[in-house]
C-alpha cells in the first residue's frame, strides 16, 4: 500500500512556520542551506536526525523541503514510516520558495 504524501505551497509552509504550527526541515546538502534557507529551517541530516527527534514529537506538523520538491517527498514517507503523523512536502522546494519572493537567510557575509 502506498501512502499519498500531503504537499504544501511555499507560502503555506511559511505561514504555518511563522505561526509556529511547522517545523521546516530543509534536507538540502550544508553547502546549500549554509548559503541560503528558509528562516528558521531545521536542518536534517543523517547526522541532525537525533536531535530532531529531542526537539520534536510525533504528532507535531511537520515540513519537509528540498531542492525541487522531489527527494521531499522520499523523505516524507519515511518520516510517516517512523510514526510522525502531521508530514508533508513544500511543492517546488527552495527554488519554488525563491520564485514566491519568500525571505531567506545566510551564513555567509553581504558584501
Amino acid at each position: 500500500m502506498s501512502i499519498e504524501i500531503a504537499t504544501v505551497t511555499a507560502q503555506q509552509a511559511w505561514q504555518q512556520v511563522q505561526d509556529n504550527q511547522a517545523v521546516l526541515l530543509d534536507i538540502r546538502d550544508l553547502k546549500n542551506f549554509s548559503y541560503r534557507r528558509p528562516p528558521q529551517a531545521f536542518h536534517l541530516t543523517n547526522q541532525s536526525y537525533g536531535e530532531f527527534l529531542d526537539h520534536y514529537d510525533y504528532d507535531f506538523p511537520i515540513l519537509v523541503m528540498c531542492y525541487h520538491g522531489v527527494s521531499s517527498l522520499n523523505v516524507a514517507h519515511f518520516l510517516i514510516e517512523q510514526g510522525f503523523d502531521h508530514v508533508a512536502s513544500v511543492q517546488g522546494g527552495f527554488e519554488g520558495w525563491l520564485r514566491a519572493g519568500l525571505p531567506y537567510e545566510s551564513d555567509l557575509q553581504s558584501e
